[in-house]
């Protein structure tokens, strides 16, 4: 993370953000609670959590809706993503094919439940031979 705009966030402030955005998951469920954070190229940042459905399909992840939040408001580059877990869990399949198109090369963060950094990649590590917009040509 070395843009300009992000300077001022850290990979641990991210973490730190994403375990407080945990609270307020709805996993009544799977009880697997997960929060997110978003740190966008203009420098903001945009947390979520995961939302659970009894029509388990339409479960949303945290990291989508942090995304989606982020999408939804303007900001379409994403730098660095934080994923809090009680395990340090990575993103699933779908959030990493979402999360590719809007920044392949985003650092990825997995946090424990405290904000404690477990491990670290990015996207493209995540989900190789990502399929993109170029493939739509």
């Amino acid at each position: 993370m070395t843009d300009s705009a992000t300077q001022s966030v850290s990979l641990a402030d991210l973490a730190a953000r994403a375990a407080e955005a945990r609270q307020w998951s709805y996993s009544p469920y799977s009880g697997y609670a997960v929060g997110a954070a978003v740190l966008a190229a203009s420098g903001k940042i945009y947390d979520g959590a995961n939302i659970e459905n009894a029509a388990y399909p339409v479960t949303l992840c945290a990291e989508r809706v942090a995304g989606v939040k982020a999408v939804s408001e303007g900001d379409r580059e994403f730098v660095a993503v934080a994923v809090a877990t009680a395990n340090g869990g990575m993103p699933c399949g779908a959030c990493r094919q979402f999360l590719s198109e809007f920044g392949l090369e985003a650092v990825v963060v997995a946090a424990d439940a405290d904000g404690n950094i477990l491990r670290q990649t990015t996207v493209r590590e995540l989900l190789p031979e990502a399929f993109g917009p170029s493939q739509l040509k």
